[in-house]
């Protein structure tokens, strides 16, 4: 083989030689260097992907209890909405209870009186049973005055203060 001796041409040759080796070394292993920088991306990424999506599936669980709650919550506002006229009807009926609880107190306050009454009007009546049953105030003027033997002068006299006795009498006995 024929060298030259030229050396411009020798560092031509050799500079090309280098660069054309370099470009067959940079393609051949272009692939290898390529999956190796995708390989360290996952390697870093994974990771991180793989929390993220155990992040989005607890918040989808928590999302889906939330729109559970959310639901059962407006159902029963609907059922409370629909709830009206019971209310209404349990708020007139306890209306009514307390209304004829107080019904019941007055008429037991009332009986109380009536049997102290009672005892009060047996006593006068014990009292009164020999007395005769038609007692009108002239009766009984006529009477007191026959018993007493008053003339008619003194009878208008009489009879005022016989009246005005007989009228206290019945209202310190009731």
């Amino acid at each position: 083989m024929n060298q030259i001796n030229d050396p411009a041409l020798n560092a031509k040759v050799k500079k090309t030689t280098e660069k054309i080796s370099e470009n067959i070394h940079i393609l051949s292993n272009e692939p290898s260097l390529a999956f190796y920088r995708i390989q360290e991306n996952v390697r870093k990424t994974v990771p991180v992907i793989i929390e993220k999506r155990a992040d989005v599936e607890k918040l989808k669980t928590d999302l889906q209890g939330v729109i559970f709650d959310l639901e059962y919550c407006s159902s029963h506002l609907k059922s409370i909405e629909n709830a009206e006229q019971p209310l209404i009807s349990i708020q007139e009926s306890l209306k009514n209870a307390i209304f004829l609880r107080q019904q019941l107190k007055y008429e037991e306050q009332r009986r109380k009186k009536d049997s102290s009454n009672k005892d009060t009007n047996n006593i006068y009546k014990r009292f009164s049973a020999h007395l005769p049953i038609d007692m009108s105030l002239d009766s009984v003027t006529n009477r007191v005055e026959n018993m007493m033997g008053i003339n008619n002068t003194t009878t208008a006299q009489t009879t005022s203060q016989s009246q005005a006795e007989l009228q206290r009498s019945h209202t310190t006995l009731h």
